[in-house]
C-alpha cells in the first residue's frame, strides 16, 4: 500500500503548493493540515514553532504518511533539519524562498523578497541569500497582515498593503518579486496589476511540487484530498469554499492536534 503525502501550513496558504502538487501527481493521495488553531506562525517563538512542528509531523506518521511537505517558508526555516534528525524515516521537503532562480535570471541586479518578518529572520532564509544572492540587491518587506486578509477570503482588501510593500522594490529597479510565504500566490493577480509588465513573480511552490515528484516517482492511490484543521471546521470550510477550494474527491475534517493555543508563547 502506498501511503499519502502530508502537507502543513498554519492555515490555507499550504493549498498552494498542494494546488501544485496535485497537478503533478493527480492519482496520490493527500493529507493537508492547516493548523489554524495556533496561526499565524509568524508571530510564534521558535521554540513553539519547533514543537509544533514536532506534534504535526508524529501526527503524520500516525496518518501512515511517509514523505510531509512543510507548505510553510516559517515552519521550513524554523524547524526543518529538527524534523529530519528526529524522524529519520520520513521524508521532508521543505519551502525556502525562491531567491536563486530570481537572483539568476534578474537582468537589473534587483530583488524583491515579500515574505513574513518570521521567514526573513530565519538562518535559512540568510543561507539562501549568502548562497544565491552574490552581487545582487535583496529588497525585503515583511508582508504584515497580508496572510490575515487571505485567511479571511478578502482578497482585495490586500490591494494597499501590496502597492506599499512593492512600490520600494520597484523603486529600487526589482525586476524579480519572489513570493516568500505559500499564501501569497493567492494575490499573484493583485500584484501583477501593481507591477510592470516585465517584472516577473516568482513563486517557488511549482519547483516544490517538482521535487516531491521526483521523490514520490512511483506513488499511486485513489487520488483522494483530506483537508484538515485544527481550528474550526465551519470556518475551515467556509474559507476553503471562498477560495474555490472545494474540488471533487475532496474531504474536510477536523483533529483535536491542537492544545490551547493562549497558553503558547
Amino acid at each position: 500500500m502506498v501511503s499519502p503525502i502530508g502537507l502543513f501550513d498554519s492555515g490555507v496558504g499550504g493549498l498552494t503548493v498542494l494546488r501544485e502538487v496535485r497537478g503533478l501527481l493527480p492519482e496520490v493521495d493527500l493529507v493537508y493540515l492547516a493548523d489554524q488553531a495556533w496561526a499565524p506562525y509568524g508571530e510564534r517563538t521558535l521554540t513553539t514553532l519547533r514543537t509544533r512542528a514536532t506534534a504535526i509531523a508524529q501526527w503524520f506518521v500516525h496518518q501512515g504518511v511517509s514523505l510531509v511537505v512543510v507548505a510553510c517558508n516559517t515552519a521550513s526555516g524554523a524547524a526543518l533539519h529538527e524534523l529530519r534528525a528526529l524522524f529519520p524515516a520520513v521524508t521532508f521537503v521543505g519551502m525556502e524562498p525562491a531567491v536563486k532562480p530570481a537572483a539568476e535570471t534578474s537582468t537589473t541586479g534587483v530583488v524583491g523578497v515579500l515574505a513574513t518578518s518570521g521567514t526573513l529572520n530565519a538562518s535559512l532564509y540568510a543561507d539562501v541569500v549568502e548562497r544565491h544572492a552574490d552581487g545582487v540587491v535583496i529588497i525585503e518587506r515583511p508582508g504584515v497582515g497580508l496572510v490575515d486578509l487571505v485567511e479571511a477570503g478578502d482578497l482585495d482588501s490586500t490591494v494597499p498593503l501590496l502597492r506599499k510593500y512593492l512600490e520600494p522594490m520597484l523603486a529600487a529597479g526589482a525586476d524579480r518579486i519572489v513570493l516568500g510565504c505559500t499564501h501569497y500566490p493567492f494575490l499573484i493577480n493583485h500584484i501583477a496589476e501593481l507591477v510592470p509588465a516585465d517584472v516577473v513573480i516568482v513563486d517557488p511552490a511549482p519547483a516544490v511540487a517538482r521535487q516531491v515528484a521526483t521523490m514520490a516517482p512511483d506513488a499511486m492511490g485513489s487520488g483522494a484530498t483530506l483537508l484538515m484543521t485544527t481550528g474550526s471546521l465551519d470556518t475551515f470550510t467556509e474559507q476553503l469554499a471562498r477560495l474555490g477550494l472545494l474540488g471533487p474527491g475532496t474531504q474536510v475534517g477536523a483533529t483535536d492536534l491542537a492544545q490551547n493555543a493562549s497558553d503558547l508563547p
